[in-house]
Parts: structure tokens; C-alpha cells; sequence
């Protein structure tokens, strides 16, 4: 395999990325158990492009190795008005789910292409997002056992717990909300 670098961009600089990117998304969630078609990926591009304009913090890192993009990842700080403690499906203490735009980082995707994973790409997506992040937590969701074993087994390994289930919008799977703390 090819050595791989990796690039990060920052607020709306991250939009010129996407179709970097894209092919690898595309490639990625069109696998199971996401089964993406053209519907989903063309809502996943309006959703990029919102985030960037409107969440505070945005991060893009992108993984390149032998010419191409192989992975990918980005998240923002949550802002003081987020639902995202709200979509717990068992509710938080207050002082848990308080978010002050500054306090909390969540990771959205994190995306490796099928041939280069358990390679280091991953862990590298995830250190160099995290990089020099003045927060005290990280958060992210993850689909079930059964579905993201290796993904799940990494976060651990990362350092993550589960903070309990998250069901985010209507038609989406309950997913597991993990926290990395940092201070």
C-alpha cells in the first residue's frame, strides 16, 4: 500500500473538498448495512453544505494514498442550542446534554475505503480532526454491534464510551451515542 497524507481544511474552506471526497462517500455508504443510492447521496451534499455554512468549527480531513482519496472525516463544535443530548432515547442529566458552542466536538463521518482499512486510516482521520481541538469531549454516533463491530471496536480502543441510544430523525436506525473525554 501507498503512503498515505492526510489534509485538513477549516470552516468554509472544507466546501471546495466535496468532490474530492464524494467518490468516497459514495463508495462507502453504498456498502451494507447502509445501502446509499443516488437519493441518499444527494441529500448527504445539501447536508455537507449546510453544515458548513451554519456549524461553527467545522473540520474536514481527508486521507489520500497512491493518487486517490481513501478516507475521509468531519465534525463541528455543538452549539449551546443543539438537540443532539435530546435525541437520547434515555435522557441525560442537565449538566451532561449543557452545551456552550465550545464545550463538545461531534465527529459526523468517518470514512475509510474498503481496501484500505485496518491500515491505520481511521486512526489517523480521527487523530488529525481532533488535533489541536480546544473542547472538552468528543461525541459521535455509531450504528449497532451487529452492524459496526470494527467501528465500535475502534472507538473503544480510542478511548470512547456509550452514553446511551440515539434515534435522530424518524427514518434513521437507533444508533449508539459515544463520548471521548479529553480534560
Amino acid at each position: 500500500m501507498a503512503e498515505v497524507r492526510f489534509e485538513r481544511w477549516e470552516g468554509p474552506e472544507a466546501a471546495g473538498q466535496l468532490d474530492a471526497f464524494l467518490p468516497a462517500y459514495e463508495e462507502v455508504y453504498a456498502e451494507p448495512p447502509y445501502c446509499e443510492g443516488p437519493r441518499d447521496v444527494a441529500e448527504f451534499i445539501d447536508h455537507y453544505g449546510q453544515q458548513i455554512r451554519s456549524r461553527p468549527g467545522f473540520r474536514l480531513v481527508v486521507a489520500y494514498g497512491g493518487g486517490q482519496v481513501v478516507g475521509f472525516g468531519y465534525g463541528y463544535r455543538l452549539p449551546a442550542d443543539t438537540k443532539w443530548w435530546a435525541n437520547l432515547l434515555d435522557p441525560v442529566c442537565a449538566e451532561f446534554g449543557r452545551e456552550t458552542g465550545v464545550r463538545t466536538f461531534a465527529v459526523i463521518e468517518l470514512a475509510v475505503r474498503k481496501p484500505w482499512r485496518r491500515r491505520g486510516v481511521a486512526a489517523g482521520l480521527h487523530a488529525r480532526l481532533l488535533e489541536g481541538l480546544a473542547v472538552e469531549r468528543v461525541t459521535l454516533t455509531v450504528r449497532p454491534e451487529a452492524e459496526a463491530a470494527p467501528a465500535r471496536a475502534a472507538y473503544a480502543a480510542w478511548g470512547y464510551r456509550t452514553v446511551g441510544r440515539s434515534h435522530p430523525w424518524p427514518e434513521a436506525p437507533v444508533y449508539d451515542a459515544m463520548v471521548l473525554d479529553l480534560r
